[in-house]
């Protein structure tokens, strides 16, 4: 995929704690806004953050808290939420970095 075809994408994008404190680190966070139309993560994610996200960020609690309890017996809270919210979401692109997260 180019990234004239990924800043085209208008599915929500679901970014993990890891996106947001790696670019933050590089003053590059505001990429995110210009490559994507919708980004989009939950409240665990934004607690782990540590600091506020800017307001193109849409923060937003899982309905299916029994899923992401489930899926926290696998991986850690913020990946765990971050999946359940993608499974809720309809045709979501998921940014998560931990390899069993992605599995």
């Amino acid at each position: 995929m180019s990234l004239m075809q990924v800043t085209m994408l208008s599915k929500p994008i679901i970014s993990d704690t890891s996106c947001f404190i790696t670019l933050s680190n590089i003053g590059e966070l505001n990429l995110l806004r210009l490559l994507y139309k919708q980004i989009v993560t939950t409240t665990e994610i934004a607690h782990e953050f540590g600091e506020n996200l800017p307001d193109w960020v849409e923060v937003v609690s899982v309905c299916d808290k029994a899923r992401q309890e489930l899926l926290e017996l696998q991986v850690d809270k913020g990946e765990a939420s971050a999946i359940a919210l993608a499974l809720e979401s309809e045709n979501p692109f998921l940014i998560i970095d931990d390899y069993k997260a992605r599995k």
